[in-house]
């Protein structure tokens, strides 16, 4: 008797959508390794923050509307502003790998406690401490967006968190601290220290005085609540405790020790 022997059958293959979408996690892995490469040497021409505020701008229909950006290398800032911003951020900007746990911690205590003492109070909560280091500042202003949903909160925090650990992998501390100086911002859509230097003083970042950099500092992480131009007492309080904080972390010489 004959049989026929039926052909094997080839096994069916994934469809191409399905390959595509199993393959986009590495490609943004790749891509984001790239991008935070290349930025350690290319000063980057804009952030997604200043982005989102130029928008915003022009969706309420202020055309018009020109973000303050003028990049300065570290050493043709003052040093004074950049100790001043971590004097009054990230104190333990040279010794942590991106994250502050301890700072974590104590804010999460602080922050506790704040809200029970609202509770018993009837006010609402008013200036909870926050925890984020220089790097998460900087992957947050640099490459993410700005939101208060819920879904999105959530995934910006773990891409704020993935991009923290490229810069910190792949540039050296001065290098974070110099981007930071120059895309954080100093009030509405004044961005870095020599555009503050420019729109509130009329001069060079590298001729800021030590009163003026902690001014600026001041303002952080609210710079369109407060003026480091007209601060009032709250400013002016914070601004002469990070002075004192410049000197106790080691002033220049703390920068000197970054590099």
């Amino acid at each position: 008797m004959n049989y026929e022997i039926e052909p094997s059958k080839k096994p069916r293959r994934a469809p191409r959508w399905f390959r595509w979408l199993l393959a986009l996690p590495f490609l943004f892995a790749a891509a984001s390794i790239l991008q935070v490469a290349v930025l350690r040497f290319v000063d980057p021409p804009f952030s997604a923050f200043m982005a989102a505020r130029t928008l915003e701008a022009w969706v309420s229909g202020d055309f018009g509307f020109r973000v303050a950006y003028d990049w300065r290398d570290l050493e043709r800032m003052a040093p004074s502003l950049p100790l001043s911003m971590v004097a009054a951020e990230d104190q333990n900007f040279a010794t942590h790998h991106g994250f502050d746990l301890d700072a974590i911690e104590k804010a999460r205590i602080h922050n506790r406690k704040m809200v029970e003492r609202a509770e018993k109070r009837g006010r609402p909560v008013t200036r909870l401490r926050g925890a984020s280091t220089i790097s998460q500042q900087v992957a947050k202003n640099l490459f993410l967006w700005q939101g208060s949903h819920r879904v999105t909160r959530w995934a910006r925090k773990g891409l704020e968190a993935w991009y923290t650990v490229l810069i910190e992998a792949l540039w050296p501390k001065s290098r974070i601290l110099e981007v930071y100086a120059n895309i954080a911002e100093f009030g509405d859509g004044v961005y870095g220290g020599q555009a503050a230097a420019r729109r509130y003083w009329g001069k060079d970042a590298a001729r800021l005085t030590a009163a003026e950099s902690a001014r600026l500092a001041a303002v952080l992480p609210s710079p369109r609540r407060y003026s480091a131009a007209n601060p009032g007492p709250y400013v002016q309080r914070r601004a002469k405790r990070i002075q004192r904080q410049v000197a106790q972390i080691g002033g220049t010489a703390y920068l000197e020790a970054l590099r």
